[in-house]
């Protein structure tokens, strides 16, 4: 069994709402790339919330007040406290700047893997957070169909990212 990892360039900025499997067929055929029967593509996350669109604007958020009181605990804005919480099964520990959590897809990562870095929005760009996929599952499989559809093999679809697994 040989292991080939083959980068997808030329990508565009994912927006909410994009076909994330036609950007990806997109890709192959200008890369000339046939996908074989076992092979597996991997999305960053990012990517797949992007399109999904979890976008959250802080703005919006109003903090309870658990949030306030454990984002003084952890100095971190409340608001992003508590998308935490709402993201969250259970806190299993905190210390300045990061929350652990068990997440409600079942995994422990920090700040239930909110991200607050490069989410290009054009507006209030501190504002903004990108959420974890809603059903990571459906995704997956919602883009493989498409993609099989398409080349005509079984393939695999992971999604994954550094999100801060503790």
């Amino acid at each position: 069994m040989t292991l080939t990892l083959t980068p997808l360039p030329g990508i565009p900025i994912v927006n909410p709402g994009d076909d994330l499997a036609s950007l990806i067929i997109s890709a192959l055929e200008r890369m000339q790339i046939d996908l074989e029967a076992g092979d597996i593509l991997v999305l960053a996350q990012k990517i797949v919330s992007k399109s999904e669109d979890r976008f959250i604007n802080l703005a919006s958020v109003s903090p309870s007040r658990k949030a306030l009181a454990l984002g003084e605990q952890v100095d971190k804005d409340a608001r992003l406290i508590e998308l935490i919480l709402q993201e969250s099964k259970s806190i299993l520990r905190t210390r300045p700047g990061t929350i652990i959590v068990e997440h409600r897809l079942g995994f422990v990562c920090a700040n239930a893997g909110i991200d607050h870095s490069n989410v290009n929005t054009e507006n209030d760009l501190d504002e903004w957070v990108l959420l974890l996929p809603e059903n990571p599952d459906y995704s997956a499989k919602s883009i493989r169909s498409k993609l099989e559809e398409w080349c005509c093999q079984t393939i695999g679809i992971l999604i994954i990212d550094s999100h801060g697994r503790a």
